[in-house]
């Protein structure tokens, strides 16, 4: 008799010519498959009397020496300690074993039914799990992207270089007066939601206590909240001043949006704003530059290749939309799963380095969030798996020089040696997912070269 028999099936698709129960396997699901393994008494017993000597050596027993206890006591005091170590030696290994008999491919960890365990008898269980669709994959070599024209006019490297003048501004002192329209108020501040307002009713990270040191506060400046313009006008150095802030709906910072924040601001000096002027001088303090035209020149290389750069990406990301639009097919949950936890771990990462506390982290509603990341992560898991398939087609590799000059950059950016990143990277499967990640991009590159 067999050791195990396949149920493999596809939703809603009626059962083969000839292949009824008991005719062969059905087809209920395109990535969802069962098995039900069954391993022989002869091996239970080997496994048996294995951990029984093992208890043997550890066993203290009243009235026996360490090493010395019948088997029969251990079998009888530890019968279910025993029954869960046979168990959890023996269904991982024959469930491997009969995958791979049945050249099936497990994406997910098996979960075990229906488990039968009698002394004397065959231990019985069912494996579910997943595996990956066959993907017929269609139309990847018809697919099509606009090449929009790079074009950087005059008009956004004055804008740039206004900018660049912006950020190599100097702050000179101003003494004998109050602050004027156009000055900049170095303060400190601290602020807190006002009570009995929206500000108290808010998202974990949202309305939490603002205190800041040093911060410049143009007078009726472009970006300045008016309130701040109001209170601040007149004030001289040293002034404290006490008053509300309300944000708008649409404030860039949701943390503040829609809420009412009580200020209490002090001036610690007042400072004018001085620009540089665009000479060649300036060029000169700029880096490898001799001349202003020389910077123009820069700036303008730098924009094109920007714009080249977000106009390829958004033609890729339409390439592989096309590419699933074109391709139907069902996705392994357990992968969506993984991604929906990459997706989470990226974003939680991002509140921490804003400031979110681990304690506001648990207020956080998780199963809403990952609701809310589930069709972002069932489109990365088909792009990704389309990706592969069209790989598979055009036989793109990723080579080691490819592989080693990626590790040698993240050793640069994490100041180790290669070594030390490839030996970190090797037990934790990082090397796999860094050599798919290339070959995703190679192949993502290949079908933007091919759709011109």
């Amino acid at each position: 008799m067999s050791p195990a028999e396949v149920k493999e099936s596809t939703t809603n698709e009626s059962p083969e010519k000839g292949q009824g129960p008991g005719g062969g396997p059905t087809k209920e699901s395109a990535t969802r498959r069962e098995i039900s393994i069954e391993i022989p008494v002869a091996d239970v017993n080997r496994q048996t009397d294995s951990l029984i000597q093992k208890y043997q050596k550890v066993a203290r027993i009243p009235g026996f020496r360490r090493g010395h206890v019948p088997a029969s006591i251990i079998r009888q005091r530890f019968s279910e300690e025993i029954k869960t170590d046979m168990v959890e030696a023996l269904i991982p290994r024959f469930f491997r074993q009969e995958a791979e008999r049945l050249s099936l491919h497990p994406i997910s960890q098996p979960r075990v039914t229906d488990l039968h365990l009698h002394d004397g008898e065959p231990l019985r269980f069912k494996a579910a799990f997943e595996v990956l669709p066959e993907i017929k994959l269609e139309g990847y070599k018809e697919l099509r992207a606009e090449r929009p024209e790079i074009a950087v006019s005059d008009a956004d490297v004055d804008q740039a270089l206004a900018d660049l003048r912006e950020r190599h501004a100097s702050f000179n002192p101003v003494e004998g007066r109050a602050l004027a329209d156009g000055d900049f108020a170095q303060v400190s501040l601290d602020g807190h939601p006002k009570a009995g307002t929206k500000a108290e009713e808010t998202k974990p990270g949202e309305g939490q206590p603002v205190h800041m040191d040093e911060v410049l506060v143009e007078i009726a400046g472009q970006n300045t909240m008016p309130e701040f313009t109001e209170h601040l006008r007149g004030a001289n150095t040293g002034d404290e001043r006490t008053f509300d802030v309300n944000y708008p709906e649409d404030t860039q910072d949701k943390r503040l949006a829609g809420k009412v924040f009580t200020y209490t601001v002090k001036v610690q000096a007042i400072k004018q704003k001085s620009l540089p002027e665009l000479s060649d001088e300036f060029a000169k303090t700029l880096g490898e530059f001799q001349t202003m035209d020389d910077v123009r020149k820069a700036i303008r290389e730098q924009m094109e290749s920007e714009k080249r750069h977000e106009a390829e990406h958004a033609a890729k990301d339409k390439l592989v939309g096309q590419l699933i639009e074109r391709n139907d097919f069902e996705v392994p949950e357990s992968l969506v799963e993984q991604q929906i936890d990459i997706r989470l771990e990226r974003g939680l990462r991002a509140l921490a380095a804003q400031g979110l506390t681990a304690e506001q982290m648990k207020k956080m509603d998780l199963n809403r969030l990952r609701a809310g990341q589930r069709e972002q992560a069932i489109h990365d898991v088909r792009a990704a798996l389309l990706l592969e398939r069209v790989a598979e087609e055009e036989n793109i590799q990723v080579s080691e020089e490819e592989l080693n000059h990626e590790i040698e950059a993240l050793a640069r950016q994490s100041k180790q040696t290669s070594e030390a990143v490839r030996a970190r990277l090797t037990p934790e499967g990082g090397l796999d997912r860094i050599r798919t990640r290339i070959r995703n991009e190679k192949t993502l590159e290949f079908l933007y070269q091919q759709s011109a």
